[in-house]
C-alpha cells in the first residue's frame, strides 16, 4: 500500500550565450537501433516496430567535449517514406520516463495520419528512467507524497515539513550521483531534444508535449526557434514551468476541478450515499478531511489521514475514468474502512520510484530559485489554505529546492521571438496544469502560439480528452501545418457521452 500511493502521486516543469548551441555536426553519429526494453512501456504493448537505442550527449553543454551521459530513445518509424514530413518528438510530462510514450499514444489512438507523417520519437529525459539516472537514496517514507507536499494544517506541519526536506536536499548532495545534479535542468534536456535532431540527421524536429512537457517545450523552442517545425504544447505550465508559483497554481486547480468530482458523486447518490446535490458533496468532503485529521485511518501501516485524502483526490482528479475510483475512496473512508480501491494502481511503476522523484527533484530544483525562509512558506500556507481550501496547504508547502544550491545558469525566459509554429490546448478545469498557468504561457509566447481550450475537467486534451473540436486542430497542424487563425473555445458538447 506504501508503495502504491507513491505510485498513484508519480503517475498522477538563461542566457543562451553561456551555452554553446548544439550542432548539425551529430548526425554523423550512428545510431544502434534494437528491440526497447520489456519495461520500456509496462502499461500498454510496445508496438511492431518500435525500437531503441541510446545516444551520448555532453553532460556539461559549456564543455561539449568533456563528460558524457546516455539518453535513452525510441522511434517508431513512419511506414510511407512519401509521406513522412520529419521526426515528432514526443514527452508524457512529469518530469517521467518517456521512452515508451510513442506505445502509450498508438494505444490513445494517435491518427495514422500523424503516424505515416513522423517518425514518432520517445526519450527518458536526463536523470530518469533508461538515460543516466539521478538517486537520492530515498527511503520508503520520503517517498510516500512523491514530489507532492503534504497538506499542512499549522506552522507546525510547516517546519516538520521543511526538516524532511532538508534531508532530502541532503542526500541529494550526497549521493553517488551528486557530482551530476549541477546538469538536470529543462534546459539541458531540450539541449538533449536538439542533440537527438542531430543525431537523426534532420533539421528541424516537430515536437508534441504535455504537463511538464509543455515547459520543456515552450524552452526548446525558445532556445532553437530555428529548427522548431510545428510545435504542440498539451495541459500547459506557466512560463516559469514547475516553480514555486507553479506548485501554488495546484491549489486553484483542484478548486477549479472539484465541482466536477462532486456533481459526478451527487449524481450517483444511491451507489456513495455521500450527498443529493454537489454542495452536500462539498461539506461532506471537508468533513471527512477534518475527521480523518483527527482521527486517522490505518491502511498497511499507513495512517490515512486528511492530507493524504486531499493527496489522492488531486492525483484521481486527472481523468473521467478515475472519477469512480475517487468516488468509493471517499465511500470507503467515510465508513471508516481501509480503502482497498488503492490496489489497483500499484503496477509498472512501483519499482523505481527513488529515480523518478530523485530525477523530478533535480530537475525542478535547478530551473528556478525557491524561497529560503520557512517563515516564507509558513505564510503562503497560511493565506493559501484560506483561499483554497480544497488544496492549498499542500500546494504552498515547502519543498526540497528551498534547500538546493543556486543553479549554474539563470532559467530560460521562454519568449515571443520565432516563428508562429506553436499551437497550445488547454482544459478548462485541469487540476495541475490550470487554465491560469495556461493564459499565462500564451501570453509569454505573443504572436507565435495560437490556444484552443476544451470546457471540460481533468489533465490531457489531445486523445485523452475525447474532445473531437479540441483534437481536430491538433491533427491537422500536426498533418498539413494548418493552426488555427485565432483562439477558440470548444464546449462540452463536442465530447462523446
Amino acid at each position: 500500500m506504501r508503495k502504491s500511493l507513491s505510485l498513484v502521486v508519480a503517475a498522477a516543469t538563461m542566457a543562451t550565450a553561456l551555452i554553446p548551441s548544439t550542432s548539425q555536426a551529430d548526425s554523423t553519429k550512428e545510431l544502434s537501433w534494437s528491440a526497447c526494453p520489456a519495461d520500456a512501456s509496462p502499461s500498454v504493448p510496445i508496438p511492431p516496430g518500435m525500437q531503441c537505442t541510446t545516444l551520448q550527449v555532453p553532460l556539461d553543454y559549456r564543455d561539449p567535449s568533456g563528460a558524457k551521459i546516455d539518453i535513452a530513445i525510441s522511434r517508431l518509424a513512419s511506414k510511407k517514406p512519401e509521406q513522412r514530413r520529419g521526426i515528432l518528438l514526443t514527452n508524457p510530462g512529469g518530469p517521467s520516463a518517456g521512452l515508451g510514450y510513442p506505445a502509450t499514444l498508438v494505444a490513445a489512438k494517435l491518427p495514422q495520419s500523424v503516424l505515416d507523417s513522423y517518425d514518432v520519437i520517445g526519450f527518458d529525459p536526463r536523470g530518469i528512467g533508461h538515460s543516466t539516472p539521478i538517486t537520492c537514496d530515498l527511503t520508503a517514507d520520503q517517498q510516500l507524497y512523491g514530489n507532492i507536499p503534504p497538506y499542512a494544517k499549522d506552522a507546525a506541519d510547516v517546519a516538520k515539513r521543511a526538516t524532511e526536506v532538508q534531508q532530502i536536499a541532503k542526500q541529494c548532495w550526497s549521493s553517488k550521483t551528486a557530482s551530476l545534479l549541477p546538469f538536470m535542468s529543462t534546459a539541458n534536456t531540450a539541449r538533449d531534444m536538439d542533440q537527438i535532431r542531430g543525431a537523426l540527421g534532420e533539421e528541424k524536429l516537430s515536437y508534441l508535449g504535455a504537463s511538464w512537457g509543455t515547459h520543456l517545450g515552450a524552452v526548446y523552442t525558445t532556445l532553437f526557434p530555428a529548427r522548431s517545425d510545428r510545435i504542440v504544447l498539451d495541459s500547459n505550465l506557466a512560463p516559469g514551468g514547475w516553480d514555486y508559483t507553479g506548485d501554488r497554481l495546484w491549489s486553484q486547480g483542484v478548486e477549479d476541478r472539484f465541482p466536477d468530482i462532486a456533481a459526478y458523486v451527487a449524481a450517483n447518490f444511491r451507489e456513495y450515499g455521500l450527498g443529493r446535490t454537489p454542495a452536500q458533496v462539498t461539506a461532506r468532503y471537508h468533513a471527512l478531511a477534518a475527521k480523518l485529521d483527527r482521527k486517522p485511518v490505518p491502511v498497511d501501516g499507513v495512517a490515512f489521514d486528511g492530507s493524504m485524502l486531499r493527496l489522492l483526490t488531486f492525483a484521481y482528479s486527472y481523468g473521467p475514468t478515475q472519477l469512480p475510483v475517487l468516488a468509493q475512496l471517499l465511500k470507503a473512508l467515510d465508513a471508516g474502512q481501509a480503502p482497498k480501491a488503492l490496489d489497483a494502481p500499484a503496477t509498472a511503476l512501483a519499482e523505481g520510484s527513488d529515480a523518478l522523484i530523485s530525477g523530478r527533484y533535480a530537475i525542478i530544483c535547478n530551473d528556478s530559485r525557491w524561497p529560503t525562509s520557512v517563515r516564507t512558506y509558513q505564510r503562503t500556507v497560511a493565506l493559501d489554505r484560506i483561499r483554497f481550501p480544497l488544496f492549498g496547504a499542500a500546494g504552498a508547502n515547502i519543498q526540497p529546492c528551498a534547500y538546493w544550491p543556486d543553479s549554474i545558469e539563470p532559467p530560460v525566459r521562454v519568449s515571443d521571438n520565432g516563428p508562429a509554429n506553436v499551437l497550445m490546448v488547454q482544459n478548462l478545469r485541469d487540476p495541475a496544469t490550470p487554465l491560469a498557468g495556461a493564459r499565462k504561457l500564451r501570453q509569454a509566447l505573443g504572436e507565435r502560439a495560437t490556444m484552443v481550450t476544451a470546457d471540460a475537467g481533468g489533465h490531457g486534451v489531445y486523445l485523452f480528452g475525447r474532445n473531437q473540436c479540441a483534437n481536430y486542430p491538433i491533427t491537422t497542424f500536426l498533418t498539413t501545418g494548418v493552426r488555427p487563425a485565432h483562439d477558440y473555445a470548444c464546449s462540452a458538447a463536442a465530447a462523446p457521452r
